[in-house]
């Protein structure tokens, strides 16, 4: 049992979840538990004899407040649903990958590594911490998907089984093409280093060496894959630019291994030279590594979740009064589906049986639940926060209004990236080609055609953008590489360069601003004897509205009292009989009291005649919320949108200022409409970081789209990048750091002009030696590496990054 001090009281924690425990009744020996689902994990993993699970961290379990109704995973018995979860099958056996969440720890790595000894028929399991999925091999003949799914449950990491799982096959992770690609690419550039070595340092003449001849035959054999396959992606890359009458950066790049490698043959074959096989393989090596730099950054994060993410594989549809589960694409209008609580609503429909309440924070951004009448209409995308209820359904999913709302134009159109480096390489490839093109003319018309293939080849092999392609890819790899360290991750490179251009940010307020899983509570009015607070958390325990949660919470004191006529009013409060006393909990209507202008949420308490005083609610900032603020509004312009209403509005404005603009009621396309009007009307550069299904539209309008989760990949809206919550006070930093890697390229980019003119004074002269600039450029791009990798790293540790 661990316990802490809170409020002059001892505060006794779970065992398995680290959670606050209301009562001391739930316990096994010394061993204390918030819930009976935390409990039970523990029984499980003590009969197993899986208790090392605690000795690898303290508390690593995930509370199991929240019960998981039994027959959840029933429609994983419908062949065709199961079918297209499973990776493969003999019918002996069956592979399948499921994505958990939960996973956070080396405790939750070994637990699901061992998860054979808990459930026999899985014969092995195979965990990716960075994608937070495992790997399940089973016996057909000793378990079934679905008790795959209750084990994985029971012991605390339920599956997310979303429609997109079932539509969509999930990447592997590794591009296996680009870690060949760069083992053979290595492997040649070692090799015919190697080879190349008496010809840089011997003081003979080499082609009198019999070897010579041989030698040159073994390089020419390990370049042909460097060319013809390791490097086909650059010639890809600049056909593609060439097709579209765009010069990239990958046509010089192309051109230069073509000539160099054409060049190499000649001097091979008319024994004038070794050629520079080393410096193409070497070249071919560098720019692949700093590509898989980049992919592996971010590989695990997805960024185009859409609503099919959010909803589950399938819910009960009621069949000749059976509910029978099935996949939501065959829902049909006037079908009525039978909503557990906690569970997403996946089509627009009515509500023809049980109590609503329904939960549209992910949709609207709104904070607080919205009851729901029989006869209404609930929408697609809200929660069912207590109890079941049954809907008929009046629009398939493909056409509710949460598809709707990710069928606009602005999830259609593909974003314009920033081609910064592009665009520069782009003028000094043309310089290039030109002064290459007027060397060699020169020299042919002096009739030194020795000179002219000298200048023309060292020109393309000195001047050769490689090392301003090189800096751009390392040096964004290792910013990537270096957020995503500090839980911020963004989609692609170019993203780095449209951050550097932003000048407006936009935060959306609910989840964002504020922290939905925590809210501060206050109470004013005449104190409460302690026989009467426990008479009221006894029964705000009764009630699942969301302040009463909170102030239930903030009390700390078990439920022990018995509740007699209990009595929840639909938007009002609640009120019943304790200990032989009436008790009211609720609005200032509801218990007869006077409000008054109140800037937060406010809950009275009135104990038979009297009403002794009020719970103000209100929402809780995320941590270094301010000093973030006051440090953004230095570089940039700021504004809030939030679902919410406007009683927070005074509170915001103190802190941020009347300067910055507010709005709030604001419905998904409200926001979408606002930072188009950033954009169009005010020229700015929007930057926009939202939570929420309602904010997706807004964030793919935005320059830049930052989702912030609560967890790496967990309900996440389609955006540029994802920030980690609990990294939120660091985001002016990140957006620091971001900006100098900019600069960085442009220093590098600098450095290589500098180092192009030169060498290039010296190439167009027809003096240089090809393989003195063979030995040049490979060393000039290893410096740039060098130098960029040096440079990002102390920004790094500048701005205060790990």
């Amino acid at each position: 049992m661990s316990e802490n001090i809170k409020s002059g009281s001892t505060i006794t924690t779970c065992f398995h979840c680290g959670d606050e425990c209301a009562n001391t009744r739930i316990a096994i020996a010394d061993k204390y538990f918030c819930c009976k689902g935390c409990k039970m994990v523990y029984e499980i993993l003590n009969r197993n004899d899986m208790c090392d699970y605690y000795e690898l961290n303290a508390t690593p379990g995930i509370s199991q407040k929240t019960e998981v109704r039994e027959g959840k995973f029933d429609f994983l018995n419908d062949q065709k649903i199961a079918q297209k979860l499973i990776s493969f099958t003999d019918g002996k056996t069956t592979n399948v990958a499921f994505y958990l969440p939960q996973i956070h720890c080396s405790s939750c790595l070994w637990l699901l590594e061992n998860v054979h000894k808990i459930n026999g028929g899985i014969i092995s399991s195979r965990v990716n911490f960075a994608r937070k999925e495992v790997f399940i091999v089973f016996d057909n003949a000793k378990t079934s998907l679905q008790d795959v799914a209750v084990t994985l449950t029971e012991i605390g990491y339920e599956p997310h089984i979303s429609l997109q799982d079932a539509e969509l096959k999930k990447p592997s992770g590794i591009n296996r093409a680009r870690i060949y690609r760069i083992g053979i690419a290595g492997f040649a550039f070692g090799n015919t280093m190697i080879l190349s070595l008496p010809e840089y340092f011997s003081f003979v003449s080499r082609w009198e060496d019999n070897f010579g001849f041989v030698f040159n035959i073994l390089k020419i054999l390990l370049t042909l894959p460097v060319v013809f396959y390791c490097a086909n992606e650059f010639f890809i890359n600049a056909w593609i630019g060439i097709k579209n009458r765009f010069l990239n950066i990958h046509a010089p790049l192309a051109l230069a291994i073509v000539i160099t490698f054409a060049r190499s043959l000649y001097e091979v074959f008319s024994q004038t030279g070794p050629g520079y096989f080393d410096s193409i393989c070497g070249l071919v090596f560098l720019m692949l590594i700093g590509r898989a730099v980049q992919d592996v950054t971010y590989q695990s994060i997805s960024f185009d979740r859409d609503y099919k993410s959010f909803f589950p594989i399938a819910v009960d549809v009621k069949q000749q009064d059976v509910f029978v589960p099935t996949e939501i694409n065959n829902i049909e209008v006037d079908d009525i589906i039978n909503i557990h609580s906690n569970e997403l609503i996946p089509a627009d429909a009515i509500l023809v049986k049980g109590k609503a309440e329904i939960d549209y924070s992910f949709v609207t951004g709104e904070s607080l639940p919205v009851r729901k009448e029989i006869g209404e209409i609930i929408y697609a995308g809200g929660k069912q926060l207590h109890g079941n209820i049954e809907l008929m359904v009046i629009k398939k999913v493909s056409q509710s209004y949460l598809t709707s709302l990710w069928n606009r134009d602005v999830f259609k159109q593909e974003k314009k990236e920033n081609k910064f480096v592009h665009m520069l390489s782009r003028y000094f490839t043309f310089i290039i080609l030109g002064i290459a093109s007027v060397a060699g003319l020169y020299w042919y018309m002096q009739g030194r055609t020795d000179y002219m293939w000298n200048s023309l080849t060292t020109i393309l092999i000195i001047a050769c953008p490689c090392a301003l392609l090189l800096s751009a890819t390392f040096t964004n790899g290792n910013v990537l590489r270096i957020l995503s360290k500090n839980k911020f991750y963004l989609r692609h490179p170019d993203v780095i360069a449209n951050i550097s251009q932003i000048n407006h940010i936009v935060f959306d307020k609910t989840g964002t601003l504020t922290q939905n899983s925590n809210v501060l509570v206050n109470y004013t009015g005449k104190k409460i004897p302690e026989e009467n607070l426990a008479a009221v958390a006894s029964l705000l325990s009764h009630s699942t509205h969301p302040l009463s949660n909170a102030i239930f919470r903030h009390l700390h004191i078990s439920p022990d009292e018995e509740i007699v006529h209990f009595k929840n009013v639909i938007g009002q409060g609640i009120e019943g009989w304790v200990n032989d006393q009436y008790i009211k909990i609720g609005s200032a209507k509801f218990v007869g009291a006077e409000k008054k202008p109140e800037t937060h949420s406010a809950v009275f308490v009135k104990i038979d005649k009297d009403i002794y005083g009020q719970f103000t609610v209100k929402n809780d900032y995320r941590y270094g919320f301010e000093q973030m603020m006051m440090q953004l509004k230095n570089d940039y312009t700021i504004s809030v949108l939030s679902g919410d209403n406007d009683a927070e509005k005074s509170h915001l404005q103190n802190l941020l200022g009347r300067e910055t603009e507010m709005h709030f009621n604001q419905k998904p396309d409200d926001k979408l409409a606002y930072i188009a009007h950033l954009q169009q009307d005010r020229k700015q550069r929007v930057m926009m970081i939202g939570d929420g299904l309602n904010d997706a539209g807004a964030l793919r309008q935005s320059h830049v789209g930052i989702a912030l989760s609560e967890g790496n990949n967990n309900f996440t809206p389609a955006s540029d990048g994802i920030l980690d919550a609990s990294k939120f006070a660091q985001l002016h930093s990140y957006l620091r750091f971001t900006t100098y890697g900019k600069k960085i390229i442009v220093a590098s980019f600098a450095l290589s002009i500098i180092y192009n003119l030169v060498g290039i004074s010296y190439a167009v002269q027809g003096i240089m030696s090809p393989v003195i600039a063979a030995i040049l450029m490979p060393a000039s791009s290893i410096t740039i590496v060098l130098i960029t990798f040096g440079m990002s790293e102390l920004a790094s540790k500048r701005f205060g990054l790990r």
